[in-house]
């Protein structure tokens, strides 16, 4: 049960490892294709938040939060799957906003499909956190004292 909960784990997190590693192999000094990308829906983001983001280091920040995070989750440690959930909550408004478009448009339904496969991803992490606190920990039962003849 134990190596097939790892193994599991591993093709998860993979989604989110090989996904950093194509960011960081792209990250250049406007951020990659990653910054081309988000530099557009953060343009619309930032009308909707009135506030300023430099698409750098946001590129940066998803880089580091989904590499940290996967590699964690993988030794099965609860903080890379708040870390995932976190990016997953925060970025996937933004990159999948299917909101944007009319139900007619063939974007609408590419966007929506992959928004549906992050909240489900979402969902698998919520549940791993879950039953990671969910179990108790076992006490180590105290040495028996050796009895003197």
């Amino acid at each position: 049960m134990g190596f097939a909960s790892f193994v599991g784990r591993v093709c998860f997190a993979s989604i989110f490892i090989l996904s950093a590693w194509q960011m960081f192999n792209e990250f250049g000094v406007d951020g990659g294709s990653a910054g081309k990308e988000l530099a557009p829906k953060l343009n619309l983001a930032k009308k909707h938040l009135s506030s300023q983001f430099h698409v750098r280091q946001l590129v940066l920040t998803a880089i580091a939060m989904k590499g940290l995070g996967a590699i964690l989750f993988v030794f099965g440690h609860g903080f890379g799957a708040f870390l995932l959930i976190v990016y997953l909550l925060v970025s996937t408004p933004i990159l999948h906003d299917f909101y944007n478009y009319g139900p007619d448009e063939p974007r609408y339904n590419i966007l929506l499909g992959d928004f549906l496969q992050c909240v489900a991803q979402c969902g698998a992490l919520i549940f791993f956190w879950g039953m990671k606190n969910s179990i108790t920990k076992r006490r180590k039962k105290k040495a028996l004292k050796s009895k003197t003849a």
